[in-house]
């Protein structure tokens, strides 16, 4: 036998069993250099694809944005193609064929997922079909100059144009924009573009091109305070990291949407559980008088009895007087802290507030970068740019009782160093407090983010209706493809003629379910729950954005209305009996990938007309949320997907695949639950950490079987993190009129720890209420 043949064959054979493709043919090139194309599995349903020039020698690029995580071999292995080839991967079928490169990506039922050609140009195409796309990171188009906004229609579907992916600071109904190119084809795929940074021209209805980034001279000279308003490189990688030609994108089968979350999140880093305060009412502050009008603030929410669970306050030079000396500051501010502030912090806590600080960082004089970890790993060089460094000076705050902070500004930060600060104020306060979970806020965000508790709210926003509606839309997509965790000004950021009692009576229902539920804005006395009942709303600071709006503030005329705090008393009331629920949503988004807000196309990925909402969003699974944003609405119609519906607030029953009309007034915004819905329900607190001595009531619709676990542990530490919590496992039969109760441990890793709790049943619509006591064991209840 020809011994060269001989060979050829026995290395054939041992790639083949190996499971690449090695192909004697045409090299595969990219950017004009010789190429080498690996597909990586991820999980059954989900690829990595990764097209490098050869003379880049490591295996894919790195990001922050995902987990450390080593990929096993290429399932397919190729620098050169001559014919089509083809391989099971997991739960999909790849097809790669040449000349252009192509590769065509199917699932197990035949079903098409995507389709990918790599051009010339270095740009690649993938398919469209028609469908809506959603995701793709927070905010929305930037309305050109001279076009009136709030006469436009909200961006939800991002297709139909060129997303050009651009971070940037913007007000109107959008807020700032974080764009991540993680796309979610409601046909049933998903992308994320890891590497490079790219444009996403989707004007051609059938198909879209990624056009990659190429970066001037100037773009790598790092932004800065002073510089920022140029949109050079802000936001995005650092130009070193490019490298031209070289693709690494994952794809993902989203045929069922909620395994495509999952598997998102696992690529990503799964979410952190939140302290369970953070999922209270939160109260910006902005110009300060001193502690005792910022005690007295707390005093009052205490006697009005509505729930509170923690203060926010700005810092000197974003407002005249604020809670340090000029920003950037880690000095407290002695016109406002007449006594130690330790002891003036002590004085928030005994009433059972946190105390959560508005920072920005040093420009890059003395920040140059934003690097490392904490604590510093072997290797890593501890310098100005180091987070640990950096974090030391925090350290001081959080020794006076400091509870957590909101990182403002930052834009000029690149995309790694925006990621790094919220690894910084996860990393550093526990590198403080070791087992207290810690909590920030910021105005940038990116894929990834969720692994360091990433909350991020859109900015700041315009006082108007327009902005309410737009701001529905945000936060879907956000939820979809940044983190779970989100929110926004409740009432808008700037004060306009349209801030009235009403927009923020509207706005407040919405932010009751958002899970950052936070009023702020300028005239910030009209943010205060009972402020649009007083004669003064204090400084009018009105709206000073070049959106060329009216710069007319909030109007007298508005004030002294007594309808707007009973309302807004109501929806506090009800986020907080909503805790068990909204705490095990927490759960939820850390375990299974699902934000709290979920598009309706989570759930109904069929029905074209809820794959296409983004006016009303399902908050959980059976709960649906449809916000009024109509200036004087009497009705709102409401989209109910298929399945049987009940009106939170009437119980009557409804039919899905159908829009209703529902009357609303002032104290309204429609909620519907779907029948084997079971939702557990508190008594009112003030404060999450409140003990009641009432049982919590569990809600359960009839008309369908349903379950629920319901997920507990401490609120504050990290043992939830070693698997110490509880969780009772609720199934309803609706045949046999029974509830079923029963620990619900997901696995050996975790600790089902002992829980000794009254329940009070009752089934709805009917409003009957029964009594059982749990005690770690089965039980079952009959109606």
């Amino acid at each position: 036998m020809n011994r060269p043949l001989f060979s050829r064959c026995i290395i054939i054979t041992i790639a083949f069993i190996l499971g690449y493709y090695i192909v004697d043919a045409q090299q595969l090139k990219t950017a004009n250099q010789p190429a080498q194309l690996a597909v990586r599995l991820v999980s059954e349903n989900s690829i990595r694809i990764t097209l490098k020039p050869l003379s880049y020698k490591p295996d894919y690029p790195y990001t922050p944005a995902l987990v450390e995580h080593k990929y096993g071999p290429p399932a397919i292995l190729l620098t050169s193609l001559s014919q089509p080839i083809k391989k099971q991967i997991g739960h999909l079928f790849v097809e790669v064929k040449p000349s252009p490169l192509t590769i065509i990506v199917t699932n197990l039922n035949g079903e098409h997922i995507q389709k990918f050609t790599f051009n010339d140009n270095n740009t690649l195409a993938f398919a469209l079909n028609g469908k809506p796309v959603l995701g793709m990171g927070e905010g929305g188009h930037l309305t050109p100059q001279g076009t009136n906004w709030k006469l436009q229609t909200i961006e939800f579907d991002r297709t139909g144009r060129l997303q050009e992916m651009q971070p940037r600071w913007q007000s109107d109904a959008y807020g700032s924009r974080n764009p991540v190119p993680f796309l979610i084809g409601t046909q049933g795929w998903g992308i994320f573009v890891a590497s490079p940074w790219v444009q996403v021209d989707m004007r051609d209805a059938a198909n879209g091109i990624f056009i990659p980034w190429k970066p001037t001279a100037k773009d790598s000279i790092p932004q800065n305070e002073r510089n920022q308003g140029q949109a050079l490189s802000k936001g995005l990688p650092p130009v070193s990291t490019i490298v031209p030609g070289l693709y690494d994108f994952f794809v993902l089968d989203a045929h069922k949407p909620t395994a495509l979350m999952k598997d998102i999140a696992t690529i990503t880093g799964p979410a952190v559980m939140p302290p369970k305060w953070a999922l209270g009412y939160m109260q910006s502050h902005r110009t300060l008088r001193d502690e005792t009008q910022m005690l007295g603030i707390v005093d009052t929410f205490r006697q009005k009895k509505i729930p509170l669970d923690a203060v926010i306050y700005l810092g000197t030079g974003f407002t005249p007087v604020g809670w340090n000396t000029k920003q950037p500051s880690f000095d407290f501010n002695p016109k406002v802290f007449k006594r130690d502030p330790k002891v003036v912090l002590d004085d928030f806590h005994s009433k059972n507030v946190k105390v959560v600080l508005h920072m920005v960082p040093w420009d890059r004089d003395k920040l140059p970068g934003l690097e490392g970890s904490i604590p510093a790993k072997p290797g890593e060089k501890v310098d100005a740019s180091h987070i640990q460094n950096y974090w030391q000076q925090h350290v001081a705050l959080m020794n006076t009782g400091v509870d957590a902070f909101w990182p403002d500004e930052g834009d000029w930060f690149n995309l790694f160093e925006r990621i790094k600060r919220h690894q910084l104020y996860y990393e550093g306060p526990i590198s403080t407090l070791p087992n207290v979970r810690p909590w920030s806020l910021h105005r940038n965000g990116y894929l990834g983010i969720a692994q360091w508790g990433g909350w991020v709210w859109s900015g700041d926003t315009e006082s108007s209706w327009k902005t309410l509606e737009g701001q529905v839309a945000v936060g879907i997509n956000y939820s979809l493809s940044i983190s779970p965790y989100w929110g926004s000004d409740i009432g808008g950021f700037y004060a306009t003629a349209e801030k009235t009692g009403e927009l923020y009576a509207r706005w407040f229902q919405f932010g009751a379910f958002c899970p950052a539920f936070r009023s702020h804005g300028r005239t910030w006395h009209t943010s205060l729950p009972w402020g649009w009942g007083l004669n003064d709303m204090g400084v009018n600071e009105g709206n000073n954005t070049n959106s060329g709006n009216s710069r007319n503030g909030v109007q007298q005329s508005e004030m002294n209305n007594p309808l707007i705090e009973p309302v807004v008393k109501k929806y506090d009331d009800l986020r907080y009996q909503l805790l068990p629920y909204n705490y095990t949503l927490a759960w939820e988004a850390r375990n299974t990938g699902l934000p709290f807000m979920r598009a309706l196309w989570l759930y109904y990925p069929q029905d074209a007309k809820a794959s296409a909402m983004g006016s009303e969003y399902l908050w959980g699974k059976n709960m649906l949320i449809a916000p009024v944003f109509e200036k004087g609405a009497t009705t709102r119609e409401v989209y109910l997907p298929k399945g049987k519906w009940y009106d939170w607030w009437t119980n009557k029953a409804e039919t899905g695949e159908q829009t209703v009309k529902r009357d609303v007034d002032l104290s309204t915004m429609p909620i519907y639950v779907k029948a084997g819905a079971i939702i557990p329900f508190d008594p009112i607190r003030q404060y999450t950490a409140e003990p009641v001595k009432e049982p919590t009531t569990i809600k359960v619709y009839r008309g369908d079987n349903g379950s629920f676990t319901l997920y507990e542990d401490d609120g504050i530490s990290l043992a939830y993190l070693k698997g110490k919590a509880t969780w009772i496992n609720f199934k309803w039969d609706d045949k046999l009129k029974k509830l079923t109760l029963q620990p619900g441990k997901p696995g050996d890793k975790f600790t089902n720890l002992p829980v000794h709790q009254q329940f009070t049943i009752q089934l709805l619509p009917d409003n009957v209420t029964k009594q059982v006591k749990y005690d770690n064991k089965a039980v079952a209840v009959k109606f």
